[in-house]
C-alpha cells in the first residue's frame, strides 16, 4: 500500500504540524471537521488541511488515519473509526499517537481489527514537528513497517517492535521523567514562593543545579498552555505503573499539579496566547497567587 492520502484526528496544535510537515514533502491531509471548534479549523486551514467534513467520509479518502488527541479522546475516537471502518468494508491503517497505557492500546488494536482494520501503536516524543530532527515518532505492531513509509515525507517515525504496546510503553516512561520532573519543579518552586524563599532557593539552583534550572526554566514556561492535556497523560502513566505493580500515586500527585496550573489564567490560554518572554518569575508568582483553594494535594 502507498500512502497518499492521510487522515488527520484532530488537527490541534500537535496533528496540524504533522500534517504541515507531510503537506510540504507532497502528501495530501484530511481532516473530519465538523462540530470541531473554530481554533481547530483555523489550524486545519493554516496547515493546508483539507476538510472532508465527516468521519466516514475521512476513513473513506484516507489511507492513513493518525490519532493525535488528548488520551481521554482516544478510546471514544476509535470506536467512531471502528464503526465507520465497518460501515463502509475498508482495510484502513489507523495509527494511534495518543499517550496512552500499553493496555489501553491494546483494546482499541483488538477494536480496530476486529472491524476489519490495521492497527499501528504509534508515540510522540518531542514538540510538535515544526523544526526538523527535534521530533521522534516510536512505532510498534505487525503493520508498522507501512507507517514506516511517512519517513519518505519528513517526519522521523523508528520502528522498534512488532508488538502493539511497545510505543505507547515507552511514551509512558519517558514522559515519566520529562512531564514528572516539570510538576515536581512547578510545586516546589510555589513552595518556594509561598515561603517567601523563591530567590534564595533559585539562587541555589542556578548554582549547584545549573542544568536543571535551565531545565525547569524552559519547561515550566512552555506547559502552563498545555497543564490540561497533562493531567490524562499522567493519568495512563499512573494506570501503566500500577500494572507493573509500581506505585502510581507519585504521577497522581503530578495530575494535581496540573490540575491546579489549568484552572489559572495561564492554563487557560492556547498555546498561540501564550506569551513566550513571559519570565518564570511571573509565571510561578501568578500561578502560587491566583485561587487554588479548590485544589487539595
Amino acid at each position: 500500500m502507498k500512502i497518499q492520502t492521510v487522515g488527520i484526528l484532530s488537527p490541534g496544535d500537535m496533528g496540524q504540524a504533522i500534517a504541515g510537515v507531510l503537506n510540504q514533502h507532497g502528501l495530501k491531509t484530511i481532516a473530519a471537521l465538523e462540530d470541531r471548534s473554530e481554533r481547530t479549523r483555523q489550524l486545519a486551514v493554516a496547515a493546508n488541511i483539507q476538510d472532508v467534513g465527516s468521519l466516514k467520509e475521512l476513513v473513506i479518502e484516507s489511507d492513513v488515519v493518525l490519532s493525535v488527541l488528548v488520551p481521554a479522546a482516544a478510546d471514544e475516537a476509535a470506536e467512531q473509526v471502528a464503526k465507520a471502518i465497518g460501515s463502509v468494508g475498508k482495510s484502513l491503517l489507523y495509527v494511534d499517537c495518543n499517550a496512552i497505557a500499553p493496555q489501553k492500546v491494546k483494546n482499541i488494536a483488538q477494536l480496530i481489527e476486529s472491524k476489519g482494520g490495521q492497527f499501528v501503536d504509534a508515540s510522540i516524543i518531542g514538540p510538535p514537528p515544526r523544526v526538523p530532527h527535534r521530533t521522534r515518532i516510536y512505532a510498534s505492531g505487525k503493520q508498522a513497517d507501512k507507517f514506516q513509509q511517512l519517513r519518505d515525507y519528513g517526519l522521523d517515525v523508528r520502528v522498534i517492535g512488532d508488538e502493539v504496546g511497545q510505543a505507547s510503553g515507552l511514551k509512558m516512561c519517558y514522559a515519566a521523567l520529562t512531564k514528572g520532573l516539570t510538576a515536581i519543579g512547578t510545586e516546589l518552586l510555589i513552595a518556594a514562593h509561598r515561603l517567601g524563599l523563591d530567590e534564595q532557593l533559585w539562587d541555589e539552583l542556578s548554582s549547584s543545579q545549573k542544568e536543571l534550572a535551565s531545565i525547569l526554566t524552559r519547561s515550566i514556561a512552555s506547559m502552563t498552555p498545555k497543564a490540561h492535556r497533562w493531567v490524562g497523560e499522567m493519568e495512563e502513566i499512573a494506570e501503566t505503573f500500577q500494572a507493573l505493580d509500581l506505585t502510581e500515586h507519585i504521577f497522581q500527585g503530578a495530575a494535581d499539579v496540573y490540575r491546579l496550573v489549568q484552572e489559572t489564567s495561564l492554563g487557560k490560554e492556547t498555546p498561540e496566547e501564550s506569551d513566550r518572554d513571559r519570565s518564570l518569575r511571573e509565571i510561578i508568582t501568578t500561578l502560587s497567587q491566583e485561587d487554588t483553594s479548590n485544589h487539595h494535594f
